[in-house]
């Protein structure tokens, strides 16, 4: 495993309410220096959730992606508030977006959405023994909650409106973990 980088600087560069981007002077183990950028994360991270109907059926919501200007398909997600914990962040968000709370949370695992410019992690929840109940979200409109069985999870992925890696990871890891081929971390 080769050494990490020597930070010598950092410094923040314009931001935006959502957006903040971090430059830093990196040495590498064989002298070469470089400046990079990333995309920092500020908050106390995120939960994407797998919510499951029964042993196959995931509830998927459909939402506006204003970064790829359509409706996606994909699992509830969202940041954790101030003093929430990962299980409590999650059964929130299922909540605000899906409409159901879970009486079984396990943290599957984290996944970063992209390690060589962004310092973002999420926290991937499975959500069983669901049970309806609706608090109000921050979404600007109504999300369509869609079941989906895990045994088709190979039709969902070929999908045009199902491209958010978050969700097909997180789908797969759960699909694993339910099987028994995925040990908890």
């Amino acid at each position: 495993m080769p050494r990490y980088p020597i930070i010598h600087a950092t410094r923040d560069l314009d931001t935006s309410s959502f957006l903040r981007v971090e430059q830093l002077d990196l040495e590498f183990s064989n002298g070469e220096h470089r400046t990079y950028e990333r995309l920092k994360a500020h908050g106390l991270g995120a939960v994407i959730i797998v919510p499951m109907q029964d042993d196959d059926t995931v509830l998927l919501i459909r939402e506006y992606g204003a970064g790829v200007g359509r409706y996606e398909l994909g699992l509830p997600k969202g940041r954790l508030d101030q003093d929430e914990t990962v299980e409590q962040g999650a059964d929130r968000e299922l909540k605000e977006e899906v409409g159901y709370g879970a009486r079984k949370l396990t943290i599957l695992h984290n996944l970063s959405l992209s390690p060589s410019y962004m310092t973002h992690m999420a926290h991937v929840v499975l959500a069983q023994d669901l049970y309806p109940e609706r608090l109000p979200g921050d979404e600007p409109e109504p999300l369509e909650v869609v079941p989906w069985k895990l045994s088709e999870l190979h039709t969902l992925v070929s999908r045009d409106d199902v491209t958010e890696g978050r969700s097909i990871a997180a789908l797969f890891m759960a699909r694993e973990y339910l099987a028994g081929r995925l040990k908890r971390t």
